[in-house]
């Protein structure tokens, strides 16, 4: 038995444990913290060779140790799936938070005193949950007609490599988002591309400001507080126009198509009639949060999201001694700080019956 139960090693469950012990609750006695990767990283470590330091849109520090402490600043061409998970191991390894790996989490039940965490290695009884698991585990792929008559390669974001594998293959590539951009700008070095949003895609050619950043937190914050599902915030802050978009603008391969119709066997037809063959489709449409594991706490509601309460909306309005961390306005990692830091002093709050 322990205090709270920390589900996911990313940037959020790390900010939530270090907290945690801060306020002096000690590892694998007053909370645990459960991660399914078999090592440091949390989802970075299975990001794409091409996505190094240099393209990535940044790391943020954890509380009490720099990034560029751990991985130097001039590297900026390495791989971000080797350096974060660097800096995420030396981070656990410093502040000595034991955290339970691999351990996979199959569901949550609730009881009036204490939460039952199942996992494969057994069962851990808990006051309060921070869940932190992100979104990685749950990509999207939007339905249309026919998907499954498909002959040829459907592929989703999480499962890119290389380009090589779309070497000569006509390739759809679905999503107007900016892993989206970056990776049309691969493939389509090596092969024939068409791009198909839902809807116009927003670049930005100014810098991104704090401002623009307020607005899209206040955009998402707003959402989950009325009970919707956070959606995007793209349409807020816009695709950055960097050199490899102008890049690609230049090349005529950002000259996108509108979201076609159906499906069929040899490609995707749109509603006018018009066909193209397609080898690959390749789904950029992003990922949902991993929360499947809580479904027997009944968190949704009929808004299709959850409600959220507390200072930085991490907390569930229907469940105070649950936290979401990595959900709705703190699924950035900055975000992902400053909310580990709120939640933990508000999730403590609760189960010990005071006032924050």
């Amino acid at each position: 038995m322990v205090d709270v139960v920390v589900i996911g090693a990313g940037q959020a469950g790390l900010s939530a444990a270090f907290y945690l012990q801060k306020s002096g609750l000690e590892p694998n006695d007053g909370f645990v913290v459960l991660d399914q990767s078999e090592r440091p990283g949390g989802a970075w470590q299975h990001r794409w060779p091409s996505l190094t330091l240099e393209t990535v849109n940044g790391v943020s520090d954890l509380p009490g140790l720099k990034f560029s402490d751990v991985v130097p600043v001039e590297q900026s061409s390495v791989h971000a799936s080797d350096a974060v998970p660097r800096y995420y191991e030396a981070f656990e390894e410093k502040f000595d938070l034991r955290v339970q790996r691999p351990v996979s989490v199959s569901v949550v039940c609730g009881g009036e005193e204490r939460f039952r965490v199942e996992t494969d290695r057994g069962i851990y009884w808990a006051r309060g949950l921070i869940n932190a698991t992100g979104t990685w585990e749950k990509p999207f792929i939007p339905y249309y007609p026919g998907i499954d008559t498909f002959r040829g390669r459907q592929l989703h974001t999480k499962d890119y490599n290389t380009a090589d594998e779309f070497r000569g293959k006509h390739t759809i590539v679905v999503g107007g988002g900016i892993s989206a951009v970056q990776l049309i700008d691969e493939i389509s070095r090596v092969t024939s591309t068409t791009w198909v949003t839902r809807s116009e895609p927003v670049f930005r050619d100014a810098p991104f400001d704090p401002e623009l950043g307020r607005r899209a937190v206040a955009l998402v914050e707003d959402r989950v507080r009325r009970g919707l599902p956070p959606g995007s915030v793209v349409s807020v802050t816009g695709i950055p126009v960097t050199e490899q978009v102008r890049d690609a603008r230049s090349r005529g391969v950002l000259d996108r198509k509108p979201a076609f119709a159906r499906i069929e066997p040899d490609g995707v037809r749109w509603k006018d009639g018009t066909f193209e063959r397609a080898d690959i489709i390749f789904w950029c449409t992003g990922f949902r949060s991993s929360l499947d594991h809580l479904a027997p706490l009944g968190l949704r509601g009929q808004g299709g999201g959850i409600t959220m309460s507390g200072r930085l909306a991490t907390q569930v309005a229907a469940n105070p001694r649950v936290h979401l961390i990595g959900y709705g306005p703190s699924a950035s990692t900055i975000g992902a700080n400053r909310a580990g830091r709120a939640a933990v002093k508000e999730l403590l709050a609760t189960i010990d019956g005071v006032n924050p």
